[in-house]
Formats: structure tokens, sequence, C-alpha cells
């Protein structure tokens, strides 16, 4: 898995409140915001391949780059649709969905007639795309319609569509590349969620070759076009990933870039003139262009508080599009034109009706934790907060375990402190992005130093005098619903009001339970969390809320989707009925056509309304009436 990173330096936090109270917007102002997915350049090199939530639901859109006019290409109702592709040198366009967040995604080719057809038909078969044949002739794709554990690799036959089954996948591997022709393929073997093993397989002789050395973290960046140069990344060596090549006649490694940070990512343009590389430079991504020919980094116009999340080079190599986000603005499509040095925003996905001067800028903020320990930390503080007019705080707790907090747009976070919440996004030991001996420190420790790394954010908010110390919650998604509930449970006293969002609250089901597609990287979970079919199942009850919701004693709120893979509908049926015992407040939502996360829009609106009523009610201590919180609108 890979790791992300923060810097080592407290920026200084402005205590002055703003003279102007900034104008507070509804959550449907905040979702006419745009999300945008994914951008390809057309055959043409004149359009934009992308997907937008503008309908509500994600739909697939082409953006004319001389004007920056959009169209509509589908128009689903019910299931959101990602764009994937171009067909090579054709109109066709290849897209992926799912059926209500269940996330068995199939592969659909949408023609230049309207026609659809779906490629991949297999009622349970998730299929990913894996990119075009060097010639153009073949789409490579992995399915797990063999054995429902793993991924093969095939590829189709662009036309007929017909499928070739390339590389049989008995053994568990993650599928990790594939070069033009298809004659290598990189496979990597999770060992444990912060070490992995790297192999490059040549289809033709069957020869497979370990490029991995034991304790570290590896993941593959593609081939260059002459198939002689295989790039990856690893913290071999250091602490933070780097960017190596290596050469698959002598099976020499070298390094090709390395800083003070992670490489997130890497590509090649189509002829290798170019490359970019991506940094997670403390907690945003700042871009690297080289020229190949002369090994020198490239200026690119800078974009003010930009998180560069992706970039894609046109095929003739004279045009890069960049998927570009601020901590103010969602990500927004840019493209720069290599040769007249252009930089041409194609989308401008913030509400116009939203002032970005009364929204707030993300800051890299440090404390010390209960050991000791620096923590890492994007804060958000409210333009009008001031020592004589004190805000409420939340602690927001990322996913994982393992993900990270970042500088960027999240339209809840923006919504919470538009309406006076501070919010402190820790990351917590465990966290990517500061190194590997950081990343590793909560292996089968969860809930435990994890927490008090929470605990201390808390306590740091606390400390500033603009802050209602009495006021102070925690939230969070996924593995952050989670630690939400650990906090309410292992440490009931800590937090006014605790907000869980599709979070675990009962390890041994989640873990006994996890969808048969992740065998290949269970062991590598099992090794970080602990196995639950062993002794470890121990640990696993003693952490899990579940067991432990007799000591909730403050309001929760607790967000499902009815079709989440991960989280079963259950653990959360089973631990509000359990803290309702206790005669606590609990809110309760479940949304019936979600999965693990919100796909559409109007749930988003209806979720998010709920959580900051609910805040209002029991952590600013207002007379809110709480609609019910099931019932449609």
């Amino acid at each position: 898995m890979k790791k992300l990173n923060l810097l080592i330096f407290l920026f200084g936090i402005s205590l002055f409140a703003q003279d102007k109270e900034p104008k507070k917007y509804s959550i449907e102002q905040f979702y006419e915001n745009t999300r945008i997915s994914g951008a390809d350049f057309s055959a043409d090199e004149s359009k934009i391949l992308t997907s937008s939530d503008e309908s509500g639901i994600f739909n697939v859109y082409e953006i004319n780059i001389a004007d920056g006019s959009k169209k509509a290409v589908t128009d689903s109702k019910d299931e959101s649709l990602f764009a994937v592709d171009y067909v090579p040198e054709t109109s066709d366009i290849v897209y992926s969905a799912d059926k209500g967040g269940n996330e068995i995604d199939h592969l659909y080719l949408l023609k230049e007639d309207g026609t659809t057809q779906e490629l991949t038909t297999g009622e349970k078969e998730k299929a990913n795309f894996a990119g075009w044949s060097g010639d153009k002739e073949y789409m490579y794709y992995s399915s797990n319609k063999r054995n429902p554990q793993f991924f093969d690799l095939y590829r189709m036959k662009i036309g007929t569509w017909e499928t070739e089954l390339l590389y049989e996948n008995s053994e568990g591997y993650s599928l990790s590349g594939i070069s033009d022709s298809g004659k290598y393929i990189a496979l990597a073997q999770p060992i444990t969620t912060s070490e992995n093993k790297l192999f490059l397989l040549d289809r033709e002789t069957g020869e497979k070759t370990e490029i991995s050395k034991p304790g570290f973290n590896y993941s593959a960046s593609g081939f260059n076009p002459e198939e002689t140069e295989m790039y990856y990344t690893t913290n071999h060596g250091g602490e933070f990933s780097k960017l190596m090549s290596y050469d698959v006649e002598t099976g020499e490694s070298e390094v090709l870039y390395e800083t003070n940070w992670d490489v997130m990512y890497s590509g090649l343009s189509e002829n290798g003139s170019y490359r970019v590389i991506g940094i997670n430079e403390d907690g945003a991504n700042k871009l690297v262009l080289i020229d190949n020919k002369t090994g020198k980094e490239l200026n690119i116009p800078e974009i003010k508080d930009g998180n560069i999340l992706g970039a894609s080079f046109s095929k003739s190599e004279e045009k890069l599009v960049l998927y570009v986000g601020t901590s103010k603005t969602p990500t927004n499509l840019y493209v720069y034109n290599m040769k007249s040095g252009e930089m041409k925003k194609l989308t401008n996905t913030l509400n116009p009706e939203i002032d970005p001067n009364d929204l707030v800028s993300a800051e890299v903020v440090r404390y010390k934790s209960f050991d000791g320990l620096e923590i890492p930390a994007i804060y958000y503080k409210p333009l009008n907060a001031s020592a004589d007019k004190k805000v409420p705080a939340l602690v927001w707790v990322h996913g994982g375990p393992g993900g990270q907090s970042r500088v960027g747009y999240f339209a809840l976070i923006q919504y919470l402190v538009n309406h006076g919440y501070a919010v402190l996004a820790v990351n917590n030991r465990g966290s990517s992005g500061y190194g590997a001996s950081f990343y590793k420190m909560d292996d089968q420790n969860h809930g435990e130093k994890d927490l008090q790394d929470v605990i201390y954010g808390k306590k740091w908010l606390a400390s500033q005098d603009y802050i209602n110390e009495n006021q102070i919650g925690i939230i969070g998604g996924s593995y952050g619903g989670y630690m939400t509930m650990a906090a309410m449970t292992f440490a009931p006293d800590e937090f006014e009001v605790g907000v869980n969002i599709f979070g675990v609250t009962n390890w041994l089901r989640t873990l006994r339970s996890i969808p048969p597609y992740w065998e290949s990287f269970k062991k590598a979970l099992y090794e970080e969390m602990g196995d639950p079919n062993t002794q470890d199942s121990i640990r696993l009850k003693k952490i899990s809320p579940l067991f432990h919701a007799e000591n909730v004693k403050n309001p929760v709120m607790v967000l499902q989707g009815a079709n989440d893979p991960r989280v079963l509908q259950v653990e959360s049926d089973e631990i509000v009925e359990a803290i309702r015992k206790n005669e606590v407040p609990v809110e309760y939502m479940v949304f019936p056509d979600e999965g693990h996360g919100f796909i559409k829009k109007e749930n988003e609106i209806k979720g998010y309304r709920q959580i900051r009523l609910f805040l209002d009610k029991y952590l600013k201590d207002e007379d809110v009436n709480l609609p019910d919180p099931n019932l449609k609108d």
C-alpha cells in the first residue's frame, strides 16, 4: 500500500477573526458544486472524456478543450457511470458501473450510434480496466469471474470484443501492470500493509523474477515503450518511497527520482519523451515534469494552493491534462500546452453562489501526543472564531487503517466550518505519508495508541483560546468511524458527541466477512489488524466497540449504506440497538441505495444536513428539532 506524507514545520495559525461575518451557505448550495472523475483525450485531442455528478449521480461527459463546453454522453438516473477511456482511434467509449454501490464493477461499451454493450457480463464478476495494447488492437482488463477470490488478466479484441485469458492468477497476486505488448506483467504479493513483494513475469518464458527486498513496500509504475525497463516505487533504503527503474536484461535497478517525501505516482508520455511524477508534499500533491531527453525539470505554471491528484499526456505529447483541487474549491481539470506553455482551466466546479472568500484554507499543524510523538494534522479554523467568540470543534479521523487526511476540498468539512465548527483532521500514528516507521506504529495496536493520538488532538483544540473546550466532538468515516465509536466506548468522557459514517464496530465480523475479491490482501490485513480465527480474536473483541457499548454515555449518530460489502448493515443495527439501551440519544440513518460511502448527491445532502442538525442540537446545545432521518424528503 502506498504511503503519503506531511512536513515537520508548524505553520502559524492566525488568532484574529475577520471583520466581516462570512456568509453561511446551505448544504444544498455546497452540493451544487460538481465532482469530476477521470480525464482522457479524444483521438483528435480536441475533447476530454470525464465523469461528473452534476446530474445528481455520476454520468459520462465530453469537454471541448477549445471553448470549455460540456456535453453529457450518458443520462443515467439510477446508477453512477464512470468514464474509463475512448476506444483508440474511435469515438466509442468504455465506462464502468456497479449496482447500488455493491462494488461489483462491470465494463460497458458505449458506441458512437448510442447503443451500449456490456463487455463483462458475469453476475458476480468484478472487472477492472488495465489499459490498451501498444498496437491499440486489444483492451486489457482484470476479472475475478473464474475465481471470485482472485483477479486474472484478460484481453479483448477491439471490434469483436472476444475475450482471451492472458494470465491465470492461481497464486493470488495483485496485478500491478502490463507492458504494451502484453509480454511482461508486474505482480505484487502483499505480506503486511507495510510490506509486499514485487515480481516481473515474462509471459513468453514463464520466468518470474522477484525485484523486491524483504521488509519494504513496492509498487509498479509502468514500462517504457521499448519494454526494456520497468518502473516502480519503493521505500527500500529509507523512510519514503522513491522512483526506480529496473533493467529487464541486466536485472539491475537504479534511482530515477528521490526526495524527502513519498513519490505518489509516475507516468510516461506516449513515446517516452516526458515523465510526470507526483510527490506527496506535506499532505498535498506537487507535480514534477521531466524532459527525458535532457533530464531537466520543466516549469509548469503554478496553481495557487493546488493539489495535483493526477496527470495524463495526450498521444501527441503536446498536451497534459491535470486534475487539480484546492482547499476552497473541488477538483478542476486543466490542460497544459507543452509547446506554448499555456495553462487552461476547463471546469469550474465550485457553485457560483459560493464566494471562496467565505471558505477557509487548510493549514498544516502538529501537536505532541501522550508519549511525545509529533502528530501531523490538517486544520480548518472558522473565519470568525476569536477569544471573544468561541466556537465548538470536531476531531476528524480519516479512513484506512493507513489513510491520510490531506490538504484539499471536502464539502462536508467546509460546510461544518462555514457553520461555525473548527475541524482538526488528525493523522494519527499508522497514517500514510510520514515515513515507513510512522506507518507501522499502529500495527495490532488499533483503538489504543492511535486513539490516544486522537484524544490529544482534542487537547490541542481545547488549548486554543477561541475553542469552547466543553464543546468538542469526534467524527470520521470507515476506519475513522471505528475510531469515533472507539472514542465513545473506551474514552466515554472525552468527546461530547460522536458521528460514525460507515464505520466498523465489530472487527470479528468485519474481518471474517471481507469481500472475496480482497483475498490477495486478506493476509496483509490480518497481519496488521489480527486474524479473527486465531487467538487474535481475543484482542479484536477487546477493541470492538459493539462489545463495550454499555460504556457509551454521550449522543451518537450513525450513517450506514444498506449495500455496504465491507461494513455490513447488521453491525450498525447492533451497535445502535445496544447504545439505545443506555438511554443515550442515537440518530441512525440507513441509505438503501448506497454501499461503503456516498455516490448519490441527494443522499449526501440528506446525510450531511442531518449531521449538522445533530451537532447543533447536541454539541452547540441549540434548540433544534431533528427530523426523522429515514423519512423521504
